[in-house]
């Protein structure tokens, strides 16, 4: 039984782009982006892959959710989970649903989810959830509030159609989660080097490689030596490799886990499954 204080994420998707479950990715995990950030007992979701799927079967153990899930943006692979999230058709549960990058281009992250449950392309609209859904909006760089001890701080990242990395702080540490960012290379980035400054744990997205960003510089993702590099700069502790590319195999990311502990000892691979406590 976890104590008030006790604070940690657990990833319940870890791939970028598609999810790729099968023999070779089984050990890493294929599922999308989705996180469980426990802030003593009481969870924080950040983004809705196809993990969330899975965490949704969890949580209904739990009884009556009152809940906020956070959106880094609102791309298919961070979006697909929610019509497959059991807690959200369930009568009594409350949830507060929050995007931060979409105010900017006069849009809701209740109408884009709409839209992503519109008929022919799902054949049922999010009128069919029986739980309370609050839809929020709101500008990369606002603090925000879910707990009187929780603070969520936020930033603008560099993806096409913008997204938003966050910094979760509670008990005295945080936990910073960064993904789909296009970092330019010799020119840190200085929203997440702000973000991330004195970080505890920072979940980054090191979709590629340096040699594999060299021709995809442009596809909205950085690298895991990129992170090494921010990370640095900003005096952050752990970090962790994150938002795996879907071609990338168990052996891959081996070699990958090989070579940021030779560039920063104690840095970390995300798996699905694992629990990290900053």
């Amino acid at each position: 039984m976890a104590d008030d204080s006790d604070f940690f994420v657990r990833f319940w998707g870890v791939r970028g782009s598609i999810a790729t479950p099968g023999p070779e990715t089984r050990r890493y995990g294929g599922n999308t982006s989705c996180l469980e950030i426990r802030c003593g007992g009481r969870a924080l979701v950040f983004d809705a892959g196809t993990g969330l799927r899975y965490l949704g079967k969890e949580l209904v153990r739990e009884g009556p959710l009152d809940m906020d899930l956070y959106l880094t943006h609102t791309h298919f692979d961070h979006v697909c989970g929610l019509p497959f999230f059991v807690p959200f058709f369930i009568k009594g549960n409350k949830f507060r649903l929050w995007a931060g990058h979409l105010k900017a281009r006069d849009l809701t992250v209740r109408y884009v989810i709409s839209e992503l449950m519109y008929s022919p392309l799902f054949p049922v609209p999010p009128e069919i959830f029986a739980a309370d859904i609050a839809y929020n909006d709101f500008d990369a760089g606002e603090s925000l509030h879910p707990m009187p001890d929780v603070t969520v701080r936020t930033a603008a990242l560099n993806h096409p159609d913008n997204a938003t990395g966050y910094r979760i702080e509670y008990s005295g540490k945080s936990i910073c989660y960064l993904t789909d960012t296009q970092h330019s290379p010799g020119q840190p980035d200085q929203n997440i080097l702000a973000l991330i400054d004195g970080a505890d744990l920072v979940i980054y997205d090191a979709t590629y490689t340096d040699e594999e960003f060299a021709a995809r510089s442009d596809w909205g993702h950085s690298s895991w030596e990129e992170g090494v590099r921010l990370c640095d700069a900003a005096g952050a502790k752990t970090f962790v490799v994150f938002h795996h590319d879907p071609d990338h195999t168990d052996d891959f990311m081996d070699r990958v886990a090989d070579e940021v502990e030779q560039k920063r000892p104690g840095s970390i691979v995300a798996r699905e499954g694992m629990i990290l406590r900053p």
